[in-house]
């Protein structure tokens, strides 16, 4: 089947802008605004996420996401979400990182109708595979993906996927290894922002080179 190469891609446009997501009300009804207040997507899954501390070691607040993941109807809105927001756009693949990237970037596929293509840790995948470092706490680990991941074509469109991005050394590494292969980015796309992040080395690196969208935003002043 013939490929041909894609022109540059826009930044995608957000169907489900945050202000798309609250309902309006009539100046007539303003006064009993709270009373009847319908609870948008994002304050929905807001509300169904669960803050575990000390987890996994102490000083650590974890964004739990499986108590949202529980609720198939949230979980079916913001899958649909997605794909409303990329259906413009020619998606071949969706590429998810280890391991809750994993839910996410499979049902996004699915609902696309595109390609999945999971980035592993090191040794997890089979076959000749692509590599690229990045810095943890104590020293650096290393992600993967298969070499034949595109079947060979070059200049594919990809959505990079995961639940959360915080310092952002897994996203920075897996788009290495998707410009290894020579597709393009359209969007790294995340449920959770750690905005206490923002303003640190790899993040600015990140956002230069890819377009971040992230649902809900916790931390902050």
């Amino acid at each position: 089947m013939k490929h041909t190469q894609h022109k540059s891609i826009p930044k995608p446009i957000n169907a489900f802008d945050m202000d798309d997501l609250i309902i309006e009300e009539s100046n007539h009804h303003r006064e009993i605004k709270m009373s009847r207040h319908k609870p948008t997507l994002r304050e929905e899954i807001q509300q169904s996420l669960t803050q575990i501390p000390d987890f996994p070691k102490k000083g650590i607040l974890f964004q739990d996401i499986t108590t949202f993941i529980h609720n198939g109807k949230l979980f079916k809105e913001y899958i649909d979400m997605l794909a409303h927001r990329y259906h413009a756009y020619k998606v071949e693949y969706i590429i998810g990182v280890e391991s809750r990237g994993f839910i996410f970037g499979s049902a996004l596929a699915y609902a696309l109708e595109a390609g999945f293509v999971p980035i592993r840790k090191k040794s997890k995948l089979p076959g000749k595979v692509h590599t690229e470092s990045y810095i943890k706490e104590y020293g650096k680990d290393y992600l993967e993906i298969k070499e034949d991941a595109f079947s060979g074509l070059k200049g594919v469109n990809v959505i990079l996927v995961d639940d959360l991005i915080a310092t952002a050394g897994t996203a920075l590494a897996a788009l290495k290894l998707i410009k290894k292969l020579e597709a393009k980015c359209i969007e790294l796309c995340c449920l959770i922002n750690l905005v206490d992040f923002e303003d640190t080395k790899i993040r600015k690196e990140l956002e230069k080179q890819v377009h971040l969208f992230s649902l809900i935003d916790i931390g902050g002043k």
